[in-house]
Formats: structure tokens, sequence, C-alpha cells
């Protein structure tokens, strides 16, 4: 069972001005970095989802595949791709969305989810929502239904978890940052 005492916050490096002037990007790489670290992160998403009902997994360009993927595995769930424009090779739906920095667009494999298939979408983190909401939007236009949106960090202030759960969209995170927090 993990720590309760394990400080997640100072595996997540604060990188000031990117991806532009004023923005302090969290990255995650460290947490990759540390065994310990990444199999603290795992058994609390594993601890979580043990025994809850959904049948897929399906995890956000880049960063959210790292976590998706192991969470995918241990679980024995299926693991839907989620990507960035013109890097599937069958054929996709595509979902507009707007991020901190600009309009983007999510794309997935028009046959990865049926009818009554019911998916916990991860990410590395919820900012706007934006790639969360795009994700959502597509597992309902092929029928099935998002079980919960997970991530690693939240970002409050910036709205995105608000704005999952007002779209009917459960939201889990380990844990969150103020704007201010360094």
């Amino acid at each position: 069972m993990p720590s309760e005492s394990f400080d997640l916050k100072s595996l997540i490096r604060p990188v000031p001005d990117f991806p532009k002037p004023g923005v302090i990007f969290r990255d995650i790489t460290p947490l990759f970095q540390s065994p310990r670290g990444l199999r603290h992160v795992t058994d609390q998403f594993i601890e979580r989802y043990v025994e809850a009902e959904f049948s897929h997994i399906g995890a956000m360009d880049a960063r959210g595949f790292l976590i998706g993927s192991i969470i995918a595995h241990e679980l024995n769930k299926p693991l839907i791709l989620f990507r960035k424009q013109g890097k599937l090779p069958a054929d996709v739906i595509s979902q507009a969305y707007q991020t901190e920095y600009g309009e983007a667009f999510l794309e997935v494999h028009a046959d990865s989810l049926c009818e009554g298939d019911q998916v916990l979408i991860f990410d590395d983190l919820i900012a706007t929502g934006g790639t969360l909401l795009a994700a959502a939007s597509l597992v309902r236009r092929m029928g099935a239904a998002v079980f919960e949106a997970a991530a690693i960090i939240d970002l409050p202030e910036l709205g995105g978890s608000r704005k999952l759960v007002e779209a009917g969209v459960p939201t889990f995170c380990l844990t969150e940052f103020s704007l201010s927090e360094y």
C-alpha cells in the first residue's frame, strides 16, 4: 500500500516560461525517473479502479500514454489511444478543441469502441480540460460512455476539472497545483 507521507509534488518539476512566457509547465519526467514514485502513482490508480466497472482505458497523446498503458496492463483492460491529428493509420473520427495555446484536433480509430462500452480516460494533467473534453466527445460519438477522467495533476484555477464535471464527466486527480505555486 502506498505511503501516506509520499511527496508526489517533489517529483513534478516546475519549468517556468514553457512553452510560452508566464506559464509554469508541470513536467512529470522526474516521476518516471523514480521507480518508487512511479510505483506510488500507479498503485494509487490501480487501488482506485481495480474493482470499478468499466471496459476500456483511453489514454491521451502523449504523456497520458505513459500512465494509461501501465494501468491498462495492470487492470487487464484494452487501451484506446487518443492521438494528435494525423498520427493514427486507420479510419479515424476527429474532434476540434481549444488548448491554452490555440486550437488542436484529437483523433481516435473509428472502430475503437462500441455502444455500451465504458471508458476511463487518462491524461497527465487537467488544465483547461480541452483534451479530455474532446476525448469524452469522441467516446460518446462512438456510442460509448465515459466512466471517469483521471490525471496525475489538476490545475483547478484553469477550470478544466470543473468543465469536465459540468459536461457530466466525473474527475479524479492525485494532486493539484495553484497557478502561483512553484
